[in-house]
């Protein structure tokens, strides 16, 4: 199991942008896939968008283009860049390491979208 810690979530405008972090404790990060999932309150968790160790990316449909996930291997980190945000984003953000199906959470960081 991987140790994953997630920052800066936040309180921000509609329109405005985020850029979360999540930075893995293993010496092993390039190979593993790297997702972010959200669970808004009410709701079941959704993926929001996934790297994999080739950095290949893919997003849920409703995020395209508003939503951008990359990775630096050399600080085993992943980001996920939120641009445009709405109300509806609003959700706990959680960071996930997948290596062979077994996976990993993070402790989830709260992103709040409101005037």
């Amino acid at each position: 199991q991987v140790q994953l810690v997630e920052s800066g979530g936040g309180l921000v405008q509609p329109g405005g942008s985020l850029r979360l972090s999540c930075a893995a404790s293993t010496s092993i990060f390039s190979i593993y896939t790297m997702a972010w999932y959200r669970q808004a309150p009410g709701k079941q968790r959704e993926l929001v968008a996934r790297i994999s160790s080739g950095s290949i990316t893919n997003y849920a449909d409703t995020l395209k283009g508003r939503f951008t996930i990359s990775r630096d291997n050399a600080k085993n980190t992943v980001y996920l860049q939120m641009n445009s945000l709405k109300p509806e984003d609003t959700a706990v953000y959680y960071c996930n390491a997948d290596l062979n199906r077994v996976r990993s959470w993070g402790q989830g960081t709260q992103v709040t979208v409101s005037s």
